[in-house]
């Protein structure tokens, strides 16, 4: 092989691959948007998890992405590990659609996908039309560079060379054929395109069955490979999520090599077709599909072989991100859910501290002093960081639907961070009131339970309506209600306050703190009212996400 020769080779590899990635960045952009209301629909049946798998993979074509996926969707919480591991197998099968296609070879109409992709991309309006655009120029050119790559001046030169035919049929041994297959998908990053490479070969009849079933097992275990780079760094569960992505390749390596061995295997498979292409595949799918068979049942199995794998990490310190993944995965639906449920968090602190600032209050109990100031800190820290990493998010390319739903979290975490504020200083006027030994009458007490009470059914409807992403015009009229009712009883209560004042039954230092409690409490519902004003904006547009 001449130096044209491998350089033909590289160039059409090139396309190869450069047309896989555009392809798969297109359907992502395209799918992206649905994935979540497919992830919403799926229950801990691990056969609907296998299905969805099947279904998600085969149309953004690659089980990598996917579980890549999965991983921001574990960190963000809308699914657990059991769930994950069923649509992790039924990736695995999705995966070998690109294979079928390729052993179909639709080829003679990689130049006109081309030239219609290149057109729509270039000229389309709409950002939707161009990515489609993108996706149909991507398979175009993934052709090309497979036909390219497979043409007499590249991998067809392999026929007459006789240093590589002498390898051929020496190389018999099963360890050799699986690190190469190994080594091969490692450096290509894609099971899908170490397999496209091996059907190439397998087309020109330089590769025979009985080595090349030894390559298919090994590309299959190295597809981990990017998973695990992806993982550095990563949660627990996105950590064991690539371990069971590892465990189904290598179970099913167990199966097989012993078969490829012991049995006329490979022999079978080229009965089924006279292409090799059609052969490499078909070994493919088989390898896939028996070995998901295999695993299905054994689910909980898997899951807890991964948790052996990697332990969950005891006593890490609470400030710290609990959902984001600060790697970003390219995957900005996921990005987003996991800001949703790290949000979702620092609300549920920020309700902790106010109910125990005002219920310290009532009965005049600072006791959890200490609490309410490491929550304080907790809820600075993850305000501070949050936003930051908004920042950094917001650095990538976002849709409209992404980057809508960011900007109302940037206004949600201010109003949670001020309604912590305001909790704070509701605990320093109690420290205040028991330090001059201040009391407070009975009726004012009352008047004060009563807004913090409404203060809190706001707060919890508000958070609950942005979280779900859902607001109706009732649940809105409801909240506005109780915003307005909410200021009429500050209102009234200071207004019944400066009354006991003139009538000497409260006395005047008492009535300060008094006061400014019931602003803090008013300032709390109206905050807390912004919050639902997030999810009412744009609601449609929201609910994308």
């Amino acid at each position: 092989m001449g130096i044209n020769n491998i350089i033909n080779l590289l160039g059409g590899l090139g396309l190869f691959l450069f047309g896989m990635k555009y392809m798969s960045d297109g359907l992502n952009q395209v799918a992206g948007s649905k994935m979540k209301s497919l992830l919403e629909k799926l229950t801990r049946n691990r056969f609907k998890g296998f299905l969805l798998g099947v279904l998600v993979t085969a149309v953004i074509q690659s089980s990598s992405a996917t579980t890549v996926m999965l991983m921001g969707f574990l960190n963000a919480g809308i699914m657990d590990l059991f769930q994950a591991t069923g649509v992790i197998i039924g990736a695995n099968i999705g995966t070998t659609i690109t294979a079928v296609l390729i052993a179909i070879d639709v080829s003679v109409i990689a130049p006109f996908c081309i030239f219609v992709g290149a057109a729509v991309a270039l000229f389309s309006k709409k950002q939707s039309q161009k990515y489609i655009g993108q996706i149909i120029l991507g398979f175009g050119i993934l052709f090309f560079g497979l036909k390219y790559m497979s043409g007499d001046s590249a991998m067809g030169v392999l026929k007459s060379s006789e240093a590589f035919q002498h390898f051929i049929t020496t190389a018999n041994n099963p360890i050799l054929g699986l690190l190469i297959g190994i080594a091969i998908c490692s450096v290509l990053q894609s099971s899908s395109a170490a397999i496209g490479v091996l059907q190439v070969l397998a087309l020109q009849g330089v590769m025979p069955m009985n080595f090349a079933i030894y390559l298919i097992i090994g590309i299959n275990v190295g597809s981990a490979t990017p998973l695990f780079l992806s993982a550095i760094g990563a949660k627990t569960n996105a950590k064991r999520a690539a371990v069971i992505y590892f465990i189904f390749d290598f179970v099913g390596m167990l199966i097989f090599t012993p078969v490829a061995m012991f049995t006329p295997f490979a022999k079978w498979i080229t009965t089924l077709s006279d292409n090799g292409s059609v052969q490499v595949a078909a070994a493919h799918i088989i390898f896939k599909v028996v070995t998901a068979v295999f695993l299905l049942p054994f689910v909980k199995i898997v899951v807890k072989l991964s948790e052996k794998i990697i332990k969950s990490h005891e006593h890490e310190t609470e400030f710290r991100f609990v959902y984001i993944d600060r790697k970003l995965n390219g995957n900005t639906i996921s990005t987003a859910l996991q800001l949703g449920r790290e949000v979702e968090r620092m609300a549920s602190v920020v309700r902790k501290n106010f109910t125990l600032a005002c219920d310290g209050f009532l009965n005049m109990d600072t006791s959890n002093e200490r609490e309410i100031k490491d929550n304080e800190e907790l809820i600075n820290w993850l305000n501070h960081n949050i936003s930051d990493f908004m920042v950094t998010v917001t650095s990538q390319n976002l849709s409209g639907a992404v980057s809508e739903y960011i900007g109302k979290l940037f206004h949600v975490i201010t109003d949670l961070e001020r309604i912590g504020d305001h909790a704070l200083n509701i605990l320093e006027r109690t420290m205040a009131a028991k330090d001059d030994d201040l009391g407070f009458t009975e009726s004012g007490m009352s008047e004060f339970k009563k807004i913090y009470e409404l203060d809190l059914e706001l707060f919890d409807h508000s958070v609950e309506a942005f979280v779900e992403k859902r607001l109706t015009d009732d649940q809105e009229h409801k909240l506005h209600y109780l915003e307005d009712t909410i200021d009429c009883l500050t209102l009234q209560a200071q207004d019944n306050h400066v009354k006991r004042l003139r009538e000497k039954k409260c006395h005047t230092s008492s009535g300060v703190i008094f006061t400014k409690t019931l602003q803090d409490l008013e300032r709390v519902g109206d905050h807390s009212y912004n919050i639902a004003w997030a999810a009412r904006k744009d609601k449609d547009l929201i609910r994308q996400i």
